[in-house]
């Protein structure tokens, strides 16, 4: 088990003593990460304690060859080095890998478009391996394919396997739709009460970690504005419980399809799960996307945020987005608070991390920005952030003009 919590199994459908464990995980949240040097948010952001801060590190790196290792290092030493993060330690890597492991975009590999690139996640694992990592944990649940291992949903894409696993000591990997070995969801309760979920069940790979990191892509979303290392979390929700075949009263045997029901709330999850709060809540994805991306970046923090912006697109998630279109930023970027990370990203981008509904990247929903900052899990005002490295003002380029 990790150390950062203790978890409440989830059997017949019972929480346990949720008010008890969010106690528990909160006190050892807060002195792991005092040990690590890390600062986590408050449960509520209030008028006397303002939103945390954290530097972020910006790296030029212009393709996926050897130089990501010496880009993502330097950049983890700026913020403070890896080993007192990760050493001795189980780190689980939440990677992203969306939509279809075989669709490719104008003949362009999924990594040099839109899922973050095997090379980033193999040096990121060298690095964790290099700093002492004692155990580190590959993960994501697929939302289109109905294998039942991650190794074999990257292989259809053309990764390699066994350059990851042999990029350090123990890696693993696993397929979060299921419950894996354990055969129990694990129950993660939202502090505060939650936006639109009270708790989300999940695979225990996200709880059985001392160290949890997001590894995502530099993109435009659809339905959220832009993809950072906090739409990142979106995808550890498990589509056996809330995709689109889900079971109605057990998780479902099977990947189900994607997550409409966080989308649009077309139906509940499977009744071993918590329903939503307000089943008369907007059934708007503009609202409800936000809402369960911040509910679960609440619900699982994220220690370390990783960000490929080498190759990337501009337009869209996915190529099911009609104005996706190829753009090369040629950076990297590192932060230890995920939304300080994703308020650079957001600028990077040509974006005002400070815009809300209405105003680019969020024309058509609400500010994840605004809404994790709402909730005190960290800063969107570039004022107050230390930016380490390339400045925004010599690395930004405009994702609506190219």
């Amino acid at each position: 088990m990790g150390l950062l919590s203790t978890p409440v199994q989830i059997e017949n459908g019972s929480v346990g003593d949720m008010k008890a464990h969010l106690n528990r995980r909160e006190l050892i949240q807060r002195l792991g990460a005092a040990a690590a040097g890390l600062y986590l948010a408050p449960a509520r952001l209030t008028a006397s304690t303002p939103a945390p801060i954290a530097p972020v590190a910006i790296s030029r790196c212009s393709s996926y060859g050897p130089e990501v290792v010496s880009a993502l290092a330097s950049m983890f030493d700026q913020l403070g080095g890896l080993a007192k993060l990760v050493s001795g330690k189980t780190v689980a890597i939440k990677i992203n890998v969306t939509g279809s492991s075989t669709e490719r975009f104008r003949g362009l590999s999924q990594g040099q478009t839109y899922w973050v690139h095997p090379q980033v996640v193999s040096a990121t694992v060298h690095l964790l391996g290099q700093a002492g990592a004692r155990r580190i944990r590959l993960l994501e649940s697929p939302t289109s394919s109905k294998v039942h291992t991650l190794e074999e949903f990257i292989s259809q894409a053309g990764w390699k396997v066994s350059e990851l696993t042999s990029a350090a000591p123990r890696v693993e990997m696993e397929n979060t739709n299921f419950a894996g070995p354990s055969k129990q969801y694990v129950r993660f309760a939202v502090p505060g009460g939650g936006m639109l979920f009270k708790a989300y069940d999940l695979n225990r790979s996200y709880e059985d970690c001392d160290v949890f990191v997001s590894l995502a892509k530099l993109k435009e979303h659809t339905t959220a504005g832009l993809t950072g290392s906090m739409k990142n979390l979106f995808g550890i929700t498990p589509t056996t419980i809330y995709g689109e075949g889900a079971g109605i009263d057990e998780p479902s045997q099977e990947a189900a399809g994607g997550r409409s029901m966080l989308h649009n709330g077309s139906r509940q999850p499977s009744k071993s799960a918590l329903p939503e709060l307000n089943p008369h809540s907007p059934r708007d994805p503009g609202y409800r996307v936000p809402r369960v991306t911040v509910d679960l970046v609440a619900a699982r923090p994220i220690h370390l945020s990783i960000i490929d912006g080498i190759q990337t697109v501009a337009g869209g998630e996915g190529p099911w987005a009609r104005q996706m279109r190829t753009v090369p930023p040629g950076l990297l970027i590192a932060g230890t608070n995920c939304v300080t990370t994703d308020a650079v990203c957001a600028a990077l981008m040509g974006f005002d991390p400070m815009a809300d509904r209405g105003t680019p990247p969020f024309e058509n929903c609400d500010s994840t920005l605004k809404l994790a900052e709402e909730l005190g899990i960290g800063t969107r005002d570039l004022r107050r952030v230390e930016v380490i490295g390339v400045p925004i003002s010599k690395g930004r380029i405009d994702f609506r003009k190219v």
